[in-house]
Parts: structure tokens; sequence; C-alpha cells
């Protein structure tokens, strides 16, 4: 049966049989279908357990008992419900959070560092390792991201409402209580009244009787009768006004039970009702949210998952090798074929007594030998292949270049602000810039005859290697058969494994640029550049085009 609350009293309001005494208002409208909607009196516990209830014998089919403790207890498991899933939102943050946590961790532990790892880098597939690993860690970011609206949006605002509403409820229910409390003080007085009534009515009548007796009883002396009729008229008097005050008190009764049972309760239960909408609306939005929170950030996370489909075509094994073979060509020569020497046929070598009839040894392969030892570089990186050589003298001359254009602007700036203390005294000492001008010329021509040594042994290495190209095509059988101690492989056998340059990343044109003065190299737009050196300050950077032409271009015409 359905419950809707309304607060008991201890009276009738409705007279049943003397001997029926119903549970509940089914056990009324069993008794007596015909009965009307209204207030009556329930036994449920028995005969010392009366309750006062309204019952509906109209909607669907009546018998609808209104009950406060139904009320109390439906609005409490309202409240509740919004306590649990505000725990349950709370403990999918903490989920969350760790699991954001866990995937920071991991993207730190597997970002590369350093030269070798940059170096490593350059290499599509290690690129695309290092491109989904920061994918990754942007990914983690987005799920801190989820938690941190979960929690605010969510949990801090039901949070905030649910103390709302427990203020509110427990206002409500006071305030009925309260009306309770009101109705049945009346009640009290209605039977304290009655029961006044009944005996002074009671006492009347007594008297009334007895002073009929006197009178009819012709013993009776005249006052004696006078003094009972004057009792009996006082008794009267007073049974009246106690009649007066019970039907008085009754109908002040009556007014106060029909304004507590149809305006004071139906307000409440109204407001009780608004309340327990309101919160099922909030907590309907609640749950959206818990799902609208992560919705807002799905294209970034796509984003991310792209990203790392992206890393995944990037990766080009043919590019991987072509960068390998760039990176580490030595530019020597292949060895010429060992001629066949006949000592059957007298052939002897010019050569001393005690080097007679020793076979000739061949000299170690370079490709495949192991390095034993590593001597000290030099500082005209002698000690590397020809083309590594040219490499590193190259990229020399284009730092100390570049240096060398500073420390010119610098001294430009200085003199220029040398000229502006000297025709304006107050604004500086021009003496005192005379340290930092000083410093700075010899800086330039520091850096100047650093600049032509470089460019000598970068000319020298191009001579060295026409003039190589040469001896070898012209000489093969003398350099064959020349001591093995000086193979000309041997110093290269020591060093392959020298550090070369290496592209530092990756970037792409934004616009297309004609690089026409001495050290720049053209670009068009979409291009895909190695970025062999970054913008120091200077705005140009040095890049690496596919097709191996290398120089200087904006660093604004490029994004990373």
């Amino acid at each position: 049966m359905k419950v809707f609350l309304l607060l008991s009293l201890l009276a009738p309001a409705a007279v049943l049989s003397q001997f029926y005494l119903p549970q509940d208002c089914d056990d009324i409208y069993q008794h007596d279908n015909t009965k009307p909607s209204g207030v009556y009196t329930i036994y449920p516990g028995g005969p010392t357990t009366p309750l006062h209830v309204y019952c509906d014998m109209n909607t669907d089919g009546g018998r609808w008992t209104d009950q406060y403790d139904g009320i109390d207890k439906h609005t409490q498991s309202g409240l509740d419900l919004v306590d649990r899933y505000v725990k349950f939102v709370r403990e999918r943050t903490e989920i969350e959070q760790n699991y954001a946590k866990q995937l920071r961790n991991l993207s730190k532990k597997y970002l590369k560092r350093g030269s070798k790892e940059e170096q490593e880098c350059g290499f599509t597939n290690h690129q695309s390792f290092q491109d989904i690993v920061n994918e990754l860690n942007d990914y983690a970011g987005q799920r801190e991201l989820i938690a941190e609206n979960m929690m605010t949006g969510i949990c801090v605002e039901l949070t905030k409402y649910l103390q709302d509403l427990k203020q509110e409820r427990k206002t409500y229910l006071a305030d009925a209580k309260k009306a309770q409390q009101n109705l049945e003080i009346s009640f009290k007085q209605l039977e304290n009244t009655k029961r006044r009534f009944a005996k002074e009515w009671g006492e009347a009548e007594k008297a009334t009787q007895q002073a009929e007796k006197i009178e009819n009883d012709t013993n009776a002396m005249k006052a004696d009768v006078e003094k009972v009729k004057q009792h009996a008229h006082v008794k009267t008097h007073t049974a009246e006004e106690c009649r007066n005050d019970y039907a008085a008190q009754l109908q002040k009764y009556n007014k106060e039970q029909n304004t507590f049972y149809y305006t004071e309760i139906p307000q409440l239960f109204n407001k009780l009702q608004d309340m327990d909408e309101r919160r099922i609306r909030c907590l309907a939005e609640g749950y959206s949210q818990f799902a609208e929170v992560e919705k807002k950030v799905l294209p970034i996370i796509t984003k991310c998952l792209d990203g790392i489909s992206m890393a995944g075509r990037n990766t080009n094994g043919k590019q991987d090798s072509l960068r390998f073979i760039e990176q580490h060509k030595s530019g020597f020569e292949r060895p010429a074929e060992v001629d066949f020497e006949d000592y059957s046929q007298g052939i002897k070598p010019a050569s001393s007594d005690a080097n007679l009839n020793q076979p000739k040894i061949r000299t170690k392969l370079w490709p495949f030998s192991h390095k034993k030892t590593k001597s000290p570089a030099a500082e005209d990186f002698s000690h590397l292949p020809p083309e590594q050589r040219k490499k590193r003298l190259q990229s020399k001359i284009d730092d100390i270049t570049k240096e060398l254009q500073k420390e010119l602007d610098q001294s430009e700036a200085l003199e220029k602000m040398r000229g502006v203390y000297e025709r304006n005294p107050q604004m500086g000492d021009p003496a005192s810039l005379e340290p930092q001008i000083t410093q700075t010329s010899q800086n330039v021509g520091r850096l100047r005859g650093q600049l032509t040594k470089y460019e000598l042994w970068l000319a020298e290495a191009f001579r060295g290697d026409d003039s190589t190209n040469t001896a070898v095509n012209n000489n093969q059988h003398c350099s064959m058969s020349a001591d093995p101690s000086q193979n000309i492989y041997s110093e290269f056998d020591e060093d392959f494994d020298e550090d070369v340059e290496t592209p530092i990343g990756k970037a792409t044109a934004l616009y297309t640029f004609q690089g026409s003065s001495q050290g720049t190299v053209s670009i068009t737009e979409g291009e895909q550049l190695s970025v062999m050196e970054n913008d120091k300050g200077d705005g140009w950077m040095r890049v690496l085009r596919a097709n191996g032409d290398e120089g200087y271009i904006p660093s604004s015409y490029v994004k990373f």
C-alpha cells in the first residue's frame, strides 16, 4: 500500500463502531466502501495505539494512507543516494589521478636525454618512439584534467548542494513536528474542557435532582429549600459556562485541525516534494556530467592517439638507412686488387736481404675492423675520414662565423653608445666603455684568425681529396706493395666511430625562402627539414634539406 505520511494524533476523528478497530485505511474501506476521503482513527498496534490519519478513498481505488514516517524515510534515502554518488565519483577521480601519475612516470622513464640519445633521434624509428612517449605524456595530462573537472564539477558542487538540502529538509520536518505538537496541545485542551463540562454537568444534574427532592418534601424547611435551589442554580450556571467553553474549544480545535490537514501539512508536503524533485534533477545533471567531462577532452585525447598513429606512419626504414650512410660516409676509395707476385720467375722485391722471400701482409680491411684504441682528436679534425672531416670543418666555420657576427654587432653597438655618450656626457662616461670595446676587438681578431685557419684546413681537405683520388688511380700497385704500417686505412680504423654532427630535430617550412646570400639555403613551403643548429638569438638557424643542401634560414619560417 502506497504511503505518503501524515502526522499522528491520539484522538478519533470519525466515529466508528464501538467494537470495530481498523488497523489501516484498507480495513475502513473494506468495512464500508462508501465512506468518503477524510480523517479517520486507525489502531495499527491494538486498542491502545490510536493513530489519526487522512485516508484517500478515491485515488487509484482508494485506501491510501498519508504517513509522516514514510516521507521522512524517502527523503533521507534520497540524500543518502546523493552522498553515495559523490563518494563514487571521488573514487573514480582517484583512479584517474593514479592512472595519470603512472603514465607520466612511464613517459619520464622512456624519454631520452643526452647527446648520444639526441643523435639517435635523428632516425625516424627513434624519433617516432619519442613522439609516442610525448603524446602519452599529453594523454596523461588529459586524464588529470578529467579527474580535476569531476572533482570540482561534480563532487564539490553536489557536496555543497547536499548540505543545503539537509538543512532545508530539517527545517520542513521541524515545522511539521511543531504543527503536530500545536495540534496535540489544542486537542488536550479540548479533552480537558470536555471532561470539566461532563463533570460540572453531572454535578448540576445531581444538584437539580436534590433541589426537586427537597422541594417536594413537605417536612423540609423553606430556608433549606431555597438553599438547595440556589446551589442547584449555581451548579447549572457553572455547567453552562463549561459547556460554552467546551463548545468554543471544540470549534477552535476543529479549525486548527482543518488548517493542519488541509493547509499546513499539504504545504509542507509540497515543499518536501519540490525539494526531492530538485534533488533528483541535480543528481541527474551529475549523472550526465560524469560522461560530459570526458567527452569534452575526447578531441584532445583523439589528437594524442592520432599523433601516436602518425608516429608509426612517419617511421621510414629507407630514410634511416640513408641518414646513417650520410653520417658515416668516409670518403675513402676502395682498396685496389692485390697483384700476383710470381717468385718462381725470379722476381725479387727491392728490399734488404732480411726481408727476402717474406710474404706480403695484406692490410686490415677497415670496414670490418674493430677499434682498439682511440687517438686524441686533432684540432683540424685530421683524425676523421675525409668526408666527416670536411663536415666538421664546415660546421666549425659556420659556428665561428655566427659568433664573429655577434661580436661585430656588439662592437658596432658599443661604438654607437660611445658616440652618444660623447655627444651627451650626462648620459654616461665614454671611457667606461673602453674595456668592453677593447675586449670585443680582441674577440673579433681572435675569431677572424680562427676562421682563416679553419677555412685553410677546409681548402686543404678538398685539395687532399683531389690529390688522393689521382694518386690512387695512377699508383694502385705501389700503394698495395707499401709497408703495411703505412696503410692509409689504419687511421680511419682507429677513428671510424668518432662522433659526427647529426640533426638535433625536425621542422616543417611554413613559407618559401629564397637563399640568395652566402651561407643560406632555399626552402619551399611544407618541406620537411632536419635542424642542424638552433637559433642562438640572431633569428637564423641551420637546416639540412632532403637533397643534402645545408645552410641558414630565418627561424620564423619553420615550425617544429
